[in-house]
């Protein structure tokens, strides 16, 4: 890790009228193309139908809630019953570019990940077969399936519809349209952010196209994170159960940052400046003058999905 942070460190910091990609730690996202458009609409149908819970009260779109960037802004999320869920709820946004899913990266891909909330008792607390029964009954699914699938109604093809539409959730920012050349669309203050954010070391866990997503690290490399000892706090140990992998997590997405609060796994901390000091202290081992601070959550705010910056601007 001191090599990582070491080696990003001392990057030279390109001037603001120049960008080469091949230097950068951060890298721009751009929209799939290549996805069958009728399947993301069934999806979607899907990803918001409440009939995928047990009791009819929920549905994916319940807690990613596409107008909070994915999230529902809660500590953690509530399901059937009103029963809380162990974990904060992790954007549902850009998720496609995650290496894993969950925090523990118990699931390799977006499908995989589907199960875990349908049988989660404080999730969905249901299970497929109680789930088809359901949707073979809805006349509209049935010509769907059969149309774009050329198969009844099964666990396999709505996994791949819902993972088609997530798929289809990408939000590039203006900071992309920056790394792609156009040197206006963030302020100065954002370029003097993006500076900081790469010379304290926090692109050693921060990096590439999803600015995070693409790793495991545990939290609190330079000095130890206080956690009370309970199973949602101990994240890859409960797939590994090593010594080595206790509260070690995956490293998750700054896509939006601004927008998915409250942050960490257990939604402690409330604020963007907060979890900065945090991360500077525990996972760089390193004090972050306030200034500097400011410099750094203007350049996450550029990292926001420009629809949701515009709906938020007219509000």
């Amino acid at each position: 890790m001191r090599l990582l942070i070491t080696l990003f460190i001392c990057l030279p910091l390109l001037s603001s009228d120049h960008i080469d990609l091949n230097l950068e730690p951060l890298q721009p996202i751009t929209k799939n193309n290549t996805l069958n458009t009728k399947k993301v609409k069934l999806g979607e149908k899907l990803f918001f139908d409440k009939r995928f819970s047990k009791d009819n009260s929920i549905s994916c779109g319940s807690c990613h809630i596409l107008e909070k960037a994915g999230v529902d802004n809660l500590k953690k999320s509530f399901g059937v019953g009103k029963k809380e869920a162990f974990l904060n709820t992790p954007s549902v946004l850009n998720s496609s570019n995650n290496f894993v899913q969950f925090w523990d990266g118990r699931a390799r891909t977006l499908e995989d990940q589907i199960d875990g909330p349908i049988h989660n008792t404080v999730e969905m607390n249901s299970n497929w077969i109680d789930i088809i029964k359901k949707l073979k009954l809805d006349a509209f699914y049935k010509k769907e399936f059969r149309a774009l699938y050329k198969a009844e109604i099964n666990k396999t093809n709505i996994k791949n519809a819902i993972a088609q539409y997530e798929k289809s959730l990408i939000t590039p920012s203006r900071f992309d349209r920056y790394l792609l050349g156009e040197d206006t669309a963030i302020t100065q203050k954002e370029k003097e952010g993006y500076a900081l954010f790469k010379s304290y070391g926090c692109v050693s866990c921060h990096q590439g196209k999803n600015v995070g997503g693409n790793l495991y690290q545990k939290l609190g490399v330079f000095k130890p994170y206080y956690f009370k000892e309970t199973k949602e706090n101990l994240g890859r140990y409960n797939i590994l159960k090593t010594k080595a992998s206790k509260h070690v997590f995956k490293v998750p997405s700054l896509r939006n940052i601004a927008l998915t609060y409250p942050y960490l796994h257990d939604g402690s901390i409330q604020t963007l400046n907060t979890v900065i000091q945090l991360m500077a202290n525990y996972q760089l081992g390193r004090h972050i003058p306030k200034a500097d601070i400011l410099k750094i959550e203007a350049f996450l705010n550029s990292l926001t999905w420009e629809k949701l910056e515009k709906s938020s601007n007219e509000n």
